[in-house]
């Protein structure tokens, strides 16, 4: 995955690039701490009820932005390591980001934990409380190059819906529907329902792959000043 590791090293290089030059006035940095009950990712819960502590440090001027963000929790991967950089903006009701991610598993674990070999491009887009997002697959080692991830969400005062799907890996083709409320800036609650999954064909029998159980997430941050 050579041609992916380049394209995720030029994307960081020119949003440093591009924020090394803007007006200092307009750069921001940021930085926040947060605990989980689980790590639920994407309608999974990856910690399997075991608490995830997480944290985040971003830099951003012009639009232009960087995060580095970890997590504990993950019992199958270990320790996470994500850096994304991106660029985003709106214009009256409408709003875009587009960034490129690559995670990162030192501890090794279930998942490959060389730069590039796991890296995502992002499309998000809103229109007032409606926004998809589009996450495209650049690099997996060891996965299916077709996955794909969608989401629709819709947000109104406390309350948020959002529908995600997985498709092009046969193992993980699944949607859920997650429904959170904020209590307030830090403290949300989230539940977490499986809706419909493909079966797979093991040994001549139809099997569900993915746990179909009701999730349930709280989890509180606090911005780091």
């Amino acid at each position: 995955m050579k041609f992916s590791k380049k394209i995720l090293a030029g994307a960081v290089a020119a949003s440093l690039a591009m924020s090394a030059f803007a007006p200092m006035a307009n750069a921001e940095i940021s930085a926040s701490a947060g605990v989980a009950s689980t790590y639920l990712w994407r309608g999974l819960d990856l910690g399997s009820g075991t608490p995830a502590v997480s944290g985040d440090l971003s830099y951003s001027a012009g639009g232009f932005y960087t995060t580095l963000w970890g997590s504990s929790g993950d019992t199958g991967a270990g320790t996470e390591w994500d850096l994304g950089a991106g660029y985003g903006g709106s214009a009256g009701m409408f709003s875009y980001d587009v960034s490129v991610w690559n995670y990162m598993y030192p501890n090794g674990g279930t998942m490959e934990d060389q730069y590039g070999d796991l890296t995502e491009v992002i499309v998000a887009l809103g229109l007032g409380p409606v926004s998809f997002s589009w996450y495209e697959n650049i690099a997996i080692e060891g996965g299916d190059e077709s996955y794909r991830y969608f989401t629709l969400g819709y947000g109104t005062g406390p309350f948020s819906f959002m529908i995600g799907s997985h498709t092009g890996d046969d193992s993980i083709e699944f949607t859920h529907l997650d429904i959170s409320y904020a209590y307030n800036d830090n403290l949300s609650f989230t539940f977490s329902q499986v809706v419909d999954q493909d079966e797979v064909d093991q040994g001549g029998m139809k099997v569900k792959t993915i746990d179909d159980d009701l999730k349930f997430v709280v989890s509180y941050s606090l911005p780091i000043e």
